[in-house]
């Protein structure tokens, strides 16, 4: 057996994968139809990383506001989608390195930071997240290579040791997320090092360097699934995943910095693939229940009545879209948002709740994706390879 099932609750754990805008924006749709079918309130922990976490900072910001308005579509829409998809308008990545280069006392991860504060976060702690469900933003800690999440109870990672209650802003847990390296990466804390406290297992505590200066990378290097923080607490597991496959060519380049890139590409694609083989095993083999849903899968695989038809054309088009944090139009967008949503319901009424009502229309039916491929949808030049047995819970 994978996990040893000690232990766990009989609770539901979200998991939001990382991959720029484009996961932010897919991650919309699930939401979306997660909360027409009432299982949004559900929650008892939401797990991110990247560009998932720029979707999860929104949510969690603005939780009570949706538990007030009794979780209704209308009211997703208002406090989460549409600050999103604002948001989404905007254009971060590169404008953040050329700033972050020439400006003096300003890094990359500065500028992304000021960035998210002032288009969603404002001046949002950790604090301001609910009790529950849990928010939990992942990222890479490159000196002790483990994740480093930040939370309202902690932030830390298993080596160094817990800050309990941490004053982090959440615009500053959300960029060291999404600090893709190299360009956007690292995000570097200096918090005081006797905020740790050291616990069962921090090999690493005794040494002081490690708890001066914490510098941190895009959570996806070691888990761009968001998988670890749910699965081995929680029974039932949903996966949203608009990760990139990874891109098969000929021909490489032989300079350092295109090499460098590839092989961080490599090293990420690994890494996903033998946390979604475990997530397979432990759904085959009944140690957790729920669904997984990938930006590649084909909803033809669903077979579920009712299902929004999205040809197999589309659904490649859609898996390649660009991870960039740089503008992305209308269509894109809504298609992205329509995607999220047909793929996540689909997976959900095959493998969770197979008596849940059919959904009734697109989010955004003039961006309609059953007929042919949008031709406005950006893309970049890669290859679907979400494993055959993908968005199969048996």
């Amino acid at each position: 057996m994978p996990f040893s099932s000690e232990g766990l609750t009989e609770g539901t754990g979200l998991a939001l994968s990382g991959g720029g805008f484009r996961a932010t924006l897919f991650h919309c749709g699930s939401l979306w139809r997660l909360t027409e079918l009432g299982l949004l309130q559900k929650l008892d922990r939401v797990s991110s990383v990247s560009g998932g976490s720029i979707t999860a900072g929104q949510l969690g910001l603005k939780w009570t506001r949706l538990a007030e308005a009794g979780f209704t579509l209308e009211a997703l829409k208002r406090e989460v989608i549409d600050p999103l998809r604002a948001f989404c308008r905007r254009n971060l990545d590169i404008p953040a390195v050329v700033e972050g280069v020439l400006l003096p006392f300003k890094s990359i991860a500065d500028v992304i930071a000021a960035a998210y504060a002032d288009g969603l976060f404002g001046k949002a702690t950790l604090q301001d997240l609910p009790d529950a469900p849990r928010f939990i933003f992942n990222t890479t800690n490159l000196a002790t290579g483990v994740d480093f999440r930040f939370s309202k109870p902690y932030a830390g990672d298993y080596r160094i040791g817990l800050i309990r209650a941490p004053r982090f802003r959440l615009a500053q847990a959300v960029a060291a997320s999404s600090a893709f390296p190299p360009f956007l990466s690292p995000v570097v804390l200096e918090p005081e090092p006797a905020s740790f406290e050291k616990v069962e297992g921090a090999d690493l505590y005794d040494d002081v360097s490690f708890r001066t200066k914490v510098t941190l990378t895009d959570g996806g290097v070691y888990d761009n699934l968001g998988l670890e923080t749910v699965w081995k607490r929680l029974r039932t597991l949903l996966v949203s995943d608009a990760g990139t496959p990874i891109e098969y060519a000929g021909v490489q380049g032989r300079d350092w910095p295109r090499q460098g890139i590839r092989v961080i590409y490599i090293l990420m694609h690994q890494a996903w693939a033998q946390r979604t083989r475990l997530l397979v095993q432990l759904y085959k083999a009944g140690e957790r229940k729920g669904a997984y849903w990938g930006i590649g899968t084909p909803i033809s695989r669903y077979q579920v009545p009712g299902a929004l038809a999205v040809s197999a054309e589309v659904t490649d088009r859609l898996a390649k879209v660009r991870t960039r944090l740089n503008p992305f139009n209308d269509s894109e967008q809504c298609c992205l948002i329509n995607w999220g949503y047909a793929i996540c319901d689909g997976a959900i009424r095959k493998y969770g709740q197979p008596a849940l009502t059919v959904p009734a229309s697109w989010p955004y039916p003039a961006y309609a994706l059953d007929g042919p491929a949008p031709a406005a949808v950006t893309t970049t030049e890669t290859t679907d390879l979400v494993p055959s047995e993908l968005g199969l819970q048996l």
